[in-house]
């Protein structure tokens, strides 16, 4: 207890040091995060993490080299010849992690890719969450979050899509011949509202829009836009099924819409089990 207490007696000066040195880092690398996010939401630089995580390193490399002579008894010159000497073989093993950094840097200054973009990455789409060290975190409409490596979307192909096309849905159908095309368009409107309000975006009404004439009768497609974050399989189900029933149809699929007709042949094979 007694070589414990002489120790602490000995070493007081640069424990309280190394203290004050890491408490100073803690605050800074705070103050700096929270003014660092203020800034970037004002300016035209995309607000993600990857910039509050470099400063927040560079703060403590900085607490780190300055701690390291008093401290600890180490040159800091010594001790960063000895990192940029073994620094070479860990790259090559870091080589991944170190490309992921560089690609995510190029996507954000180059203004390719920011937080809140639709895109749609080798078959992925979803809206853009945030840009890390390593990756890129994507979330679907269906809220599954994909994280994507940074290197491969310098590499890949990368769309970015208009946010009001995305949440379009398209399902095709086939009128009577002959069909009041405004009683049509009427009772479309009205049962798609009835059924699917809550899945679609209320500043974006559907469309019904008449497309020409088959030999079963007037071809048309229903548009309708889903809200942020909801299913389009689910919208495009409720929508199927509330006009379904109408007798101005003759046929929903008519047209070929591999979507409706699954989402209908479901629908009917329900039907029959339950009977």
């Amino acid at each position: 207890m007694q070589q414990a207490m002489d120790w602490l007696k000995a070493h007081s000066p640069r424990i309280i040091f190394l203290v004050i040195v890491c408490v100073a880092a803690y605050v800074t690398a705070r103050l700096v995060s929270r003014a660092l996010r203020k800034a970037l939401e004002k300016s035209q630089i995309p607000d993600a993490s990857i910039f509050v995580n470099l400063a927040r390193v560079l703060i403590w490399v900085i607490a780190v080299t300055i701690v390291l002579k008093p401290v600890f008894g180490v040159n800091p010159m010594t001790l960063f010849t000895a990192l940029g000497i073994g620094g070479f073989a860990v790259s090559l093993g870091l080589k991944d992690s170190i490309a992921n950094t560089i690609g995510g840097f190029q996507l954000m200054f180059s203004h390719v890719l920011q937080p809140g973009d639709m895109v749609r990455i080798s078959g992925i789409t979803g809206e853009v969450q945030d840009v890390t060290w390593r990756q890129t975190v994507v979330r679907e409409r269906d809220g599954n979050l994909m994280m994507i490596p940074n290197s491969v979307l310098n590499t890949t192909l990368l769309e970015k899509l208009d946010p009001h096309n995305e949440a379009s849905v398209t399902i095709p159908f086939t009128a009577k011949p002959n069909v009041d095309t405004v009683r049509l368009t009427n009772e479309l409107l009205s049962k798609i509202d009835q059924s699917a309000h809550g899945l679609m975006d209320p500043q974006s009404p559907p469309i019904v829009r008449l497309t020409g004439f088959s030999p079963a009768g007037v071809t048309g497609n229903i548009i309708a836009y889903a809200k942020p974050h909801a299913s389009q399989a689910q919208l495009i189900d409720a929508v199927t099924r509330s006009v379904s029933s109408s007798d101005l149809f003759t046929d929903l699929v008519a047209s070929g819409d591999a979507k409706a007709r699954d989402v209908l042949a479901t629908q009917n094979d329900a039907d029959g089990s339950g009977k």
